[in-house]
């Protein structure tokens, strides 16, 4: 009798102990919060694995991709641009010569390893030292290369430089500023292979596998994000439990496809401040602790620059609140006086992209942006229109596929009244919307953007979203 009092006590603790403790099991909520801090890392090894194991461009190579190049993510056409994965080790620096750029905008970007601005190279950050060298060291190392150049020091071993020269209406004068930008590479350097991630889309995001190895993705590089820590133990609870077992798994892998994916792909439709079928974010580049807006971004314009540099206005809707469609026709229009070159130092525009691979429409004009030297000629009543659809009553904007697309209005900022969403920048709707061909369109876009408190733009950009 004593024997089967023992084995039932013994088999009662086997059981209890093969089975998770209850606050060992996360909540759906803490699984959503888990998965949604985690994206924003997972993307950005994405985009390293792929340049450096399918691309094949190595670390430590300045690409200068060609002028009106369309063929990468989020492409901005009004500048050269450069970029570069750099890593340097804490016995090795490496040079950032930086050529002096007058009378245009330019800016080197260098960007942490979860997509957050570390520093912009430039005479708005740097006044002192605009151009030159720039010593890009990891933090607390001072190596013995450093010399007179100025130091910049870097959260981890890695980072990535995005470097941009405005054309400015001269490109062969960018092109020999972009060549301009060097680096000066040691011999020697500790270089660690990009951390392999699960192949995922945009149109289809990685699953509960994005869980699979944490500690070797968070020990991959420091987040700045203040509430670091409390995301990252959730993340490790919920492997953890993962562990635990098969059905563990399948619970954690739907409630990632039910919940935690459809939430960040409906606010990934509008996200951050919404005004009349525009948004904006003012945390790009520099998150705080917004998980959600650091996905969104990276997810859709991988590589955000912060808001003292650049603002970006999404278009996400039309005039009758449909999401914008590339079947249909709409018009930009900007009233008499009111056009954004008085409100920008350096440039300003509007660029169409697709979603949700982000790339530039396709067109046979093969005119993929419309911006401050575009030359448009105003309308009788002083107004300026910029027209998209498949085809256009004037042709000043292009040719547009029946798909889903979105159009960027991007702003290079100083002023505090952009920054801080205190503009009077608006989507005008209804009055003043007329139709264009009843059988074609089902509306006209029109935007106001009077900018009328701003004089301090660096340069902008418009993006606008069509869904198909």
């Amino acid at each position: 009798m004593l024997n089967k009092i023992v084995g039932l006590i013994l088999l009662v603790l086997i059981f209890q102990g093969c089975k998770p403790k209850e606050d060992h099991v996360p909540t759906d909520k803490e699984i959503n919060d888990a998965y949604t801090y985690m994206l924003g890392r997972y993307i950005v090894l994405r985009q390293e694995n792929n340049d450096i194991n399918v691309e094949k461009v190595g670390y430590n190579k300045i690409k200068y991709n060609p002028l009106g190049s369309a063929q990468f993510v989020n492409p901005n056409m009004d500048v050269a641009y450069l970029e570069c994965w750099l890593t340097v080790d804490s016995s090795h620096a490496v040079i950032l010569n930086v050529p002096e750029v007058k009378d245009r905008y330019y800016t080197a970007q260098l960007l942490d390893g979860w997509g957050e601005v570390i520093t912009n190279v430039n005479e708005r950050n740097y006044p002192d030292h605009p151009f030159g060298k720039f010593a890009l060291v990891i933090k607390g190392t001072n190596p013995p290369n450093i010399g007179d150049a100025v130091k910049i020091e870097l959260p981890s071993a890695k980072a990535k430089m995005l470097a941009r020269v405005e054309l400015k209406g001269s490109p062969q004068e960018a092109v020999k500023l972009q060549q301009a930008f060097t680096l000066n590479v040691p011999e020697g350097i500790k270089i660690d292979p990009p951390v392999k991630v699960p192949e995922f889309t945009n149109a289809k995001l990685i699953g509960a596998a994005i869980f699979d190895k944490p500690d070797a993705i968070l020990n991959s590089y420091p987040d700045p994000m203040p509430e670091a820590a409390r995301y990252q133990a959730l993340t490790k609870k919920v492997a953890a439990y993962m562990h635990t077992g098969d059905s563990a798994v399948a619970h954690v892998e739907e409630i990632v496809q039910q919940q935690a994916i459809p939430a960040f792909m409906e606010g990934a439709k509008g996200f951050g401040t919404q005004k009349g079928g525009w948004s904006v974010s003012y945390v790009a580049g520099k998150f705080g602790n917004d998980i959600m807006a650091r996905d969104i971004i990276n997810y859709g314009g991988l590589w955000a620059n912060v808001i003292s540099e650049a603002i970006y206005f999404v278009g996400l809707t039309d005039s009758g609140k449909q999401l914008l469609n590339g079947s249909n026709i709409y018009e930009i229009r900007f009233p008499k006086g009111e056009w954004p070159d008085s409100a920008v130092n350096a440039f300003w525009s509007v660029t169409l992209y697709s979603v949700p691979d982000y790339h530039v429409v396709d067109n046979s004009l093969k005119r993929y942006s419309i911006n401050n030297v575009s030359g448009l000629k105003p309308n009788p009543d002083g107004s300026k229109s910029i027209w998209l659809g498949s085809t256009t009553p004037r042709q000043r904007w292009g040719q547009l596929a029946a798909h889903t697309c979105r159009e960027r209005f991007r702003a290079h900022v100083q002023n505090v009244c952009i920054q801080t969403g205190s503009t009077r920048w608006k989507m005008v709707s209804g009055a003043n919307t007329k139709k264009i061909n009843k059988k074609k369109c089902s509306g006209v876009y029109n935007t106001k953007i009077p900018f009328l408190s701003i004089n301090q733009i660096a340069s902008s950009h418009l993006f606008i979203p069509c869904y198909g």
